[in-house]
């Protein structure tokens, strides 16, 4: 999981900026139900008043309200209110400018109990009713008339008698809900500004529109930071993978072939298409998601809190249940997807194989075989996705379930707070508001849990190749070659043995091509031929011994300078998807055309390009599959002609064409090398009988050194070889030639080693 978030962390300014826009955008969508809350309390009950005192109140009106006012508070209501006799129609009482938000808090709590008492007197309830009886019984029947109100009896009644009596009255208040005294307070707010002619549709109406207005303001900031939040998002997500699919394939172009060898190519690929494609969706989802989630679960549980703390419960019910949801997912699913990844290589791997091997495999009507071992890897992942999925089906409905429960139980308790007074509607549906946005970021969290497990997976695997050790590695501080020696190859007692193996593949190989030289290496099939000429351009390090190029040890150069000193064609011919002309120039892209024909024809491929209608423009397709065996071996030793290197490297690569352009190949590429040093590897000694040098193995070991006709007389491997090769007439022939050799001249003895005249003069092969 670290990874992921590494991966994250590393576009840091982006998920700042992302950070802030989500804090935004959590803004926005947690104000929302609070506005739904005014709307529904103050615009549509309460008229669109919030006032909880009254800003303009008539003389008569303060009058009375003072009646159920202390004299201790007294003074502080009226310093609070100047006398306006312009802007009404009669004389009031207006609220002063200069207030503070504490000074009216200090009102609201003095005049929220004497505004309802006069209220309630005023509207003649029955407990006012009630109030006002037993204050008459206890009045002289002589102060007190019939047609009296309660406001005339307590202009009656002495300083200290009325302070006892709104002292007592103000007791029984204080069990009362605060809803309820604060819907008192608005209602007797409305009573006053109708008495002084005020227009309270208008002051709905505006209301309604300053909140709605404030609404569909945050709503559409709420959605302009979440499209924005998701285009960054999304380009942190595709950098990401664009910067890792760049560091994966610098880190595969850099494997030796021992990285190779703990790798495969399916594995490879999938590391880097699939794997990454997930991390980059997830970090994605994690920016958008998983960052969003907790902020406005934190958000929403302040907000519930402020709403009514009385139904907190409900949230922690909630939270609790979709967190055994989870854990239970978590159990079930994890272990499923740590074999995901697994089993997706395992499909790409058949896959590849079938489809390269296709040929063959239709040659041996194993069809149906390998039909069954695709739907046996095929039907692994579809269990395993199918396992996933269903999962996330079982969650789905558990969440809803989970949410239309709690909304249920927030409106049966919610039901009983309006009740009782306790809490008004518009509290109630902002409490459920919240309480699903509370539930919305938990099941998001809950849905992502399902595909963080995978995407960590997938993270790990491309890590691992990331950290991945290259064996072969540039020196701290390279070398760079004798510009006095060109091509001179040393092999200094080399030995070599594969990583982690026990035996060595070759053991103390020891000898010198020179420039201007053939270097032949032959031998049985496993005999180390290839592996030999691996460590030249360094796909291998030497296990022992020494290696020089030019008289400096290979391991102590840059790889990218000695290999371009190499020109390497590999036993089996790679084309790339092109065409002919950027195959053959490769190695050299800025040559020219001139230099292009010429490698062409000095491998005996111009014949075939020419014939084709857009020549040297022809396309290649991938793995040059529309070219034959033989010609594309041709093309690529044109690729390295073109590089004009100073060493050739042949590994067998010339098994694929006939003896005719065999021979003429090897003699125009003899003109062509005659200042480089050639090393071929061969199975057929008609291709290596002119090498000045033919270095023989056997199972690992050098079983003979010389010149073709040396090693007929000297080495009993190399005489098995050419007798499995070569007719009777021939090796007496060759035998002679290397006897022969040794009084004549090189060219002479170079013209022996080539093949031999029949009896019209003309030079043919040696034939197999």
């Amino acid at each position: 999981m670290k990874n992921l978030f590494k991966y994250a962390v590393e576009h840091w300014k982006s998920l700042i900026a992302i950070i802030v826009i989500l804090f935004i955008q959590a803004y926005c969508d947690l104000s929302l139900p609070a506005y739904t809350s005014d709307i529904v309390n103050v615009g549509i009950q309460q008229g669109g008043l919030e006032d909880r005192i009254p800003e303009a109140v008539s003389e008569e009106e303060m009058e009375r309200l003072l009646l159920f006012v202390s004299s201790s508070d007294r003074e502080t209501v009226l310093d609070a209110y100047t006398m306006d006799e312009n802007t009404y129609d009669m004389s009031a009482y207006v609220l002063e400018d200069s207030m503070t938000d504490e000074r009216i808090n200090e009102l609201s709590d003095i005049l929220s109990g004497p505004m309802m008492l006069t209220a309630g007197f005023e509207s003649g309830s029955e407990m006012t009713g009630q109030i006002e009886e037993q204050l008459k019984a206890n009045m002289p029947s002589d102060l007190v008339s019939d047609d009296m109100n309660m406001f005339d009896l307590m202009r009656l009644l002495p300083g200290e008698q009325k302070d006892s009596l709104v002292e007592q009255m103000e007791k029984q208040m204080k069990d009362m809900p605060e809803t309820i005294l604060e819907q008192a307070a608005v209602s007797y707010v409305g009573t006053v500004y109708a008495e002084l002619g005020m227009d309270l549709d208008g002051i709905q109406i505006r209301y309604l529109l300053t909140t709605g207005g404030k609404m569909v303001g945050l709503a559409f900031l709420g959605m302009a930071a979440s499209v924005l939040v998701g285009f960054l998002a999304s380009r942190v997500g595709a950098a990401t993978g664009r910067d890792l699919r760049g560091r994966v394939f610098h880190k595969v172009v850099g494997f030796s072939n021992n990285e190779f060898d703990h790798f495969s190519t399916a594995s490879l690929i999938t590391r880097s298409t699939n794997d990454i494609q997930q991390i980059q969706l997830i970090i994605v989802m994690l920016l958008r998601i998983v960052l969003y989630a907790p902020i406005l679960a934190i958000g929403g549980i302040i907000q519930v809190f402020q709403t009514n703390v009385s139904m907190s419960w409900i949230i922690a019910l909630a939270v609790a249940l979709i967190a055994f949801v989870i854990l239970l997912l978590f159990v079930i699913v994890m272990p499923r997807f740590k074999m995901l990844q697994s089993l997706v290589d395992r499909v790409n791997l058949v896959t590849r194989e079938i489809l390269t091997g296709l040929s063959v495999i239709r040659a041996f009507s194993t069809q149906k075989y390998e039909e069954e071992r695709f739907d046996g890897a095929n039907r692994d992942l579809t269990r395993t996705n199918l396992f996933v999925n269903r999962a996330m089906t079982f969650m789905m409905p558990v969440m809803m379930l989970v949410m239309n429960g709690i909304s249920v139980l927030i409106m049966w308790t919610g039901a009983h707070g309006i009740s009782d007074g306790q809490m008004q509607v518009g509290d109630m549906m902002a409490f459920i508001q919240y309480t699903m946005q509370i539930i919305m970021g938990f099941l998001m969290l809950c849905m992502l849990s399902i595909m963080l497990p995978r995407a960590a997976v997938a993270a790990d695997r491309v890590q691992e190749v990331l950290d991945s050790r290259t064996v072969i590695h540039d020196p701290e501080k390279p070398l760079t070659f004798d510009e006095d020696e060109k091509g001179l190859l040393v092999f200094d007692h080399v030995s070599f043995k594969y990583p982690g193996a026990d035996e060595s593949v070759l053991h103390d190989i020891t000898f010198t091509a020179k420039p201007g030289e053939t270097t032949a290496i032959i031998g049985s099939t496993g005999s180390g031929k290839s592996t030999l000429v691996n460590l030249i351009p360094r796909f291998y390090d030497v296990s022992e011994g020494v290696i020089t190029l030019d008289g400096v040890d290979i391991r102590s150069v840059a790889q990218h300078e000695l290999r371009e000193k190499l020109g390497y064609v590999p036993q089996k011919g790679v084309l790339f998807s092109g065409d002919i002309a950027s195959n053959i120039m490769f190695g050299n892209p800025g040559g020219t055309e001139d230099e292009m024909a010429e490698a062409a024809r000095i491998a005996q491929a111009a014949e075939f390009i020419e014939q084709k209608p857009d020549r040297y423009e022809s396309p290649i397709s991938q793995g040059g599959s529309n070219v034959s065996g033989g010609q594309k071996q041709r093309l690529s030793i044109a690729r390295a002609i073109a590089k004009h290197p100073e060493v050739f490297i042949f590994d067998d690569s010339f098994s694929a064409l006939d003896f005719k352009t065999d021979v003429t190949l090897r003699k125009a590429l003899k003109e062509k090398t005659k200042d480089s040093t050639v090393i071929i590897v061969a199975q057929r000694i008609s291709t290596i009988l002119s090498a000045e040098q033919i270095i023989v193995l056997d199972e690992g070991k050098i079983a003979g050194i010389g010149t073709h006709g040396e090693l007929l007389e000297n080495c009993e491997v190399y005489r098995q070889i050419a007798a499995s090769q070569l007719s009777e007439s021939e090796l007496n022939r060759g035998r002679r030639s290397g006897s022969d050799a040794e009084d004549s001249g090189p060219g002479e003895a170079a013209k022996d080693r080539t093949g031999w005249t029949d009896d019209n003069g003309e030079e043919v092969p040696a034939h197999a």
